[in-house]
């Protein structure tokens, strides 16, 4: 039994898979593609909100270490997985890299684990669109008819229109091919990243000296009430950290972590890559470093320009604007989220469809998704259906509370990638590495404590969801995956393996 649950399916096998014609996916991406691409999932919501929230409740101006401590937890992560995607340039990510390491079982459950964490990613970015979209239709004196509008928040029956069409659209770009969703992307991304820049260097001449004093608040202890409401530390050792303080910094980066979300969807792509081994690390690790520096400096600017105790949880870089006499930039700021927000939401569906694709290819889930568009050569089944999908979990749900979820499968995924690059250098030592992780095994020890750190500082209600969509995928796996398996029909003489191009 053990044996045929952690049976790992070599580099070579996964690469030639990828050559078999009815399953290929078109080479098209450049390293300018990748890192647009992670900027444009990286860069969204998060960097509009998250910076109030965290800085009124938990760090003060020194939100801006929170993201610094944030970036070196992903950066840690993104070593690792620029050495896996350059080593294994196949579709799948996390997935694909825990099969030729850690082997079957381990890559189903990171499979499972990101499949639910792209496609609640994408409905709650669908979802916070439709409102931004909303704010401004409001602004010009047009109103959605009653029923149509967001969801949050809502108790009445109704469907929000724009969500749902969002998605749609953008799984029809899809469809028609990576190159079309790279053009998109970067004319959203320049625009969006223009939007940052204009905050940063208009709100820069705002700035007070005297709001960032003091630079760490005073540490607070944390009131007390229901368990599930607190970090899962408390539970686990009896205290919570502290409000504000050095340990504020610290839960204010689990918190942040949400904006860094996306960099690992870059990996996603790593099949449609023209040169994976020169252009994956560039893409992860330029993407990243990029938006670091940015949101760094948007924190530093909006809690300069307005003290912390005073900032909006809402909307806290254009309230801060409203706060010093400057209303304009509100709507300006309301346009770029909104617009950035598409390619979030796209990128996010983007790696949803490549994880599932690479799942079916492999047997693990139905293999009639792992058939290529005859023209436009993308997975266009698994996109069609899990584009409806979340169409209307988008339209329909609520998400709010689950957003959470989205974290800790991120970092559930960077654990165990981190883990599969030290057994992937003991087990085979002799595979071409283009780009290779420094100071292992130190550096993806430190990339698991890093994410366990800030999985623990998660709601224990996160936790118990997770732990129940984990459940069913063992249940899944075992039912179906673990039988119809390529690697089990391998094993039984049921088919051959591929040996250049032909579909076995």
């Amino acid at each position: 039994m053990s044996s045929t649950l952690f049976r790992t399916k070599k580099v070579e096998q996964s690469i030639l898979d990828t050559e078999e014609p009815e399953h290929a996916l078109k080479k098209s991406l450049s390293a300018l593609d990748l890192t647009v691409f992670g900027v444009g999932v990286i860069i969204g919501t998060g960097i509009f909100v998250l910076t109030g929230t965290v800085a009124k409740d938990n760090a003060g101006p020194a939100t801006a270490l929170a993201f610094v401590a944030a970036g070196i937890a992903c950066a840690l992560a993104a070593l690792c997985y620029a050495e896996f995607a350059s080593t294994v340039p196949v579709a799948g990510s996390a997935y694909t890299f825990s099969y030729a390491s850690l082997g079957e079982l381990p890559a189903w459950i990171i499979g499972w684990d990101l499949v639910l964490e792209f496609a609640l990613g994408t409905a709650v970015v669908a979802v916070g669109w439709s409102g931004y979209i909303q704010s401004l239709m409001e602004n010009a004196g047009w109103t959605m008819p009653a029923g149509l509008g967001s969801r949050e928040g809502a108790d009445a029956f109704g469907f929000d229109i724009l969500a749902a069409v969002l998605v749609l659209v953008l799984t029809g770009i899809l469809v028609l091919g990576m190159k079309l969703s790279a053009r998109i992307t970067s004319l959203v991304v320049a625009i969006k990243v223009t939007v940052v820049l204009v905050v940063i260097i208009a709100g820069a001449f705002l700035i007070k000296g005297d709001n960032y004093d003091p630079f760490i608040p005073k540490e607070q202890p944390v009131e007390a009430g229901a368990s599930l409401d607190s970090p899962l530390i408390q539970l686990m050792f009896g205290w919570a950290p502290s409000n504000f303080g050095v340990m504020g910094i610290f839960t204010a980066a689990s918190v942040v972590f949400f904006a860094f979300i996306g960099f690992d969807v870059v990996a996603t792509a790593a099949e449609e890559t023209k040169n994976p081994q020169r252009d994956m690390p560039r893409g992860i690790l330029g993407s990243l470093l990029i938006c670091t520096t940015l949101y760094v400096l948007v924190s530093i600017v909006v809690t300069g320009m307005q003290h912390y105790s005073e900032l909006s949880v809402d909307a806290p870089l254009a309230d801060a604007f409203k706060a010093t006499g400057h209303p304009w930039f509100a709507g300006f700021i309301s346009f770029g989220a909104a617009v950035g927000l598409t390619t979030v939401c796209m990128i996010l569906l983007l790696g949803q469809t490549r994880v599932f694709f690479a799942m079916s290819r492999d047997g693990l889930l139905p293999r009639f998704f792992s058939r290529v568009h005859p023209r436009f050569k993308t997975p266009h089944r698994p996109t069609i259906l899990l584009g409806v999908i979340i169409a209307i979990l988008a339209g329909f749900t609520p998400l709010t509370e689950l957003a959470a979820l989205v974290n800790i499968g991120t970092l559930f995924a960077f654990v165990v990638v981190a883990i599969g690059v030290i057994i992937l250098r003991k087990s085979r030592p002799d595979l071409p590495r283009a780009f290779r992780t420094p100071w292992v095994p130190v550096i993806p020890i430190l990339s698991v404590c890093a994410s366990l750190w800030l999985m623990i500082n998660l709601p224990a209600e996160t936790w118990v969801r997770f732990a129940i969509w984990m459940a069913a995928g063992f249940l899944v796996y075992f039912l179906y995956g673990r039988t119809h398996s390529r690697l089990a029909r391998r094993d039984a003489g049921e088919e051959q393996p591929s040996v250049g191009g032909g579909t076995p």
